[in-house]
């Protein structure tokens, strides 16, 4: 299977900054898409942020020029730098790996993990 572990998150003030990592282990995953999904109180969850294997970065609009993703493809981790916080930042934000392993049988499959949320609070 595969596991993802988030760390990084918990209280800053508005205009600070906060650093996410996760960290992916587990089976091989091949073509592989990471990024970030956030879920506010009473809302439904959101993409924050995204980058393909060898692709460009994709953003929220509410998070663009102030958040960036980076992944490290050796250390199998990405993470998202935050930046001039927002109280409306503040979620449960969830590591997101999307990729291709081989099965029992050597069949392909496309699965989406995802890793437990961790807690980021801005205050105002």
């Amino acid at each position: 299977q595969v596991q993802l572990v988030e760390s990084g998150g918990g209280l800053a003030q508005t205009g600070g900054s906060l650093r996410l990592s996760c960290t992916v282990s587990g089976r091989t995953l091949t073509n592989s898409a990471m990024g970030w999904y956030r879920q506010a109180p009473g809302a439904q969850r959101e993409l924050v942020a995204n980058i393909p294997s060898g692709g460009s970065a994709v953003y929220a609009d509410s998070v663009k020029d102030r958040f960036t993703i980076s992944r490290d493809n050796a250390k199998r981790t990405v993470d998202l730098h935050m930046n001039s916080l927002k109280p409306e930042d503040t979620a449960v934000y969830y590591c997101v790996v999307d990729g291709i392993y081989y099965n029992g049988r050597d069949e392909p499959v496309a699965q989406r993990f995802w890793g437990q949320g961790t807690q980021v609070t801005v205050s105002s």
